[in-house]
């Protein structure tokens, strides 16, 4: 498994100090659910108005970084997937979601969305709908989190609350999500800077010549091709756009497994965690480290977590009180700073919210997630 690598921004020594110092009871402060206040009239007409709201979503696509053997790299190509502009009712604000399972609402080729569990939770029974019960709603599916990470270790009390997760908010999964688009523009930004990604992805766009997609605030974006215009655009062709022979050969695969049904939004939508990453990493071009930032940040699944990520590694050796700058130069391999049995091993306590966890280790080694996640 290769490894990959974060991008780092400036360091943030009072995010470290302040975790390892902060108190349990101030923590434990922290993790108390506030009660809700009962809706008056006026919040019910803002909540219905706001049901009649168009709705901007953002499509996700974490560009692989540069391999680089035997040297770290502190920077990662951004990702170059602009959001996907639907002017139209939003999803419901409140609906079932569930930790295994894909909380955004993906978009077919053809327009339609589609969601893992029924916009309410009176129709999310198992003898409805063959799934688990749902454990959360869009609505309050990050405070269950949080209250979770901080009741398994009060020390991340102190992040959680100075870098808020917009990810699995309920404006974060009210975004919705073209998988398609998002798994092609991360082949298209492996292993190059972010200003190429973008140029190829722009000459990529124009080889189909499809009319713009005209946002609610008027701006004007490129639309992104189906799946059977793309599965019928020859090697040659996409070539022209600045693809490699092998990026190439990826992405048609990929549009012919999505315009042949073999993946689609419904099967990424209901599939197990175990189904999702075997059939994803199944595609050529599509390697580990790729499914799992496409199934945090486009999927949103919430029971993420990447060993294989640097910036993960860095963050849980901070976590645990490890002096990463002295575990910098030592050997150790792919797992420099901690040992990938103990990062499972500590990752396994925060389940079934990893993906979570996971960000929050980010944040502690400052890791600029924009780059991983669009």
């Amino acid at each position: 498994m290769s490894l990959r690598r974060s991008a780092r921004l400036g360091s943030v020594p009072t995010i470290k100090s302040t975790l390892l110092q902060s108190s349990a009871t101030k923590a434990q402060r922290s993790a108390v659910t506030k009660p809700r206040k009962a809706p008056t009239k006026s919040n019910k007409l803002e909540k219905k108005a706001t049901k009649t709201k168009s709705k901007t979503g953002t499509s996700y696509c974490p560009t692989e970084p540069a391999v680089i053997e035997k040297q770290e790299v502190d920077s990662q190509p951004s990702t170059t997937n602009p959001a996907i502009l639907r002017s139209q009712t939003p999803p419901p604000l409140d609906r079932p979601v569930d930790p295994h399972r894909t909380n955004a609402t993906l978009i077919t080729p053809h327009g339609s969305t589609v969601n893992a569990y029924p916009a309410h939770v009176e129709d999310a029974s198992p003898s409805k709908t063959g799934l688990p019960p749902p454990a959360a709603t869009t609505g309050t599916l990050l405070e269950k989190a949080t209250a979770h990470l901080i009741a398994t270790d009060p020390r991340i009390a102190t992040v959680i609350e100075q870098h808020p997760c917009p990810l699995f908010s309920p404006a974060g999964l009210a975004e919705e999500i073209d998988p398609f688009n998002s798994l092609t523009s991360s082949i298209i930004g492996q292993q190059v800077s972010g200003a190429a990604a973008k140029s190829i992805r722009n000459k990529f766009l124009a080889l189909f010549d499809l009319p713009d997609t005209v946002a609610p605030d008027g701006h004007r974006h490129a639309k992104f091709p189906t799946p059977d215009q793309v599965a019928k655009c020859d090697i040659p062709t996409l070539r022209t756009a600045g693809l490699s022979q092998r990026k190439a050969e990826y992405i048609q695969g990929l549009a012919q497994k999505f315009a042949s049904g073999e993946l689609g939004a419904r099967m990424l939508a209901l599939a197990t965690d175990e189904e999702l990453f075997e059939k994803l990493i199944a595609v050529r071009g599509l390697g580990r480290w790729s499914v799992e930032m496409f199934a945090l940040f486009a999927l949103k699944r919430i029971d993420v977590f990447s060993t294989g990520d640097l910036g993960v590694q860095r963050g849980c050796a901070a976590f645990m009180g490890r002096d990463v700058s002295k575990l910098k130069g030592k050997g150790g391999g792919k797992f420099k700073y901690m040992a990938e049995k103990d990062l499972l091993e500590l990752a396994a306590k925060f389940a079934p919210y990893r993906s979570l966890f996971m960000w929050y280790m980010w944040r502690i080694e400052d890791v600029d997630v924009a780059v991983l996640g669009g």
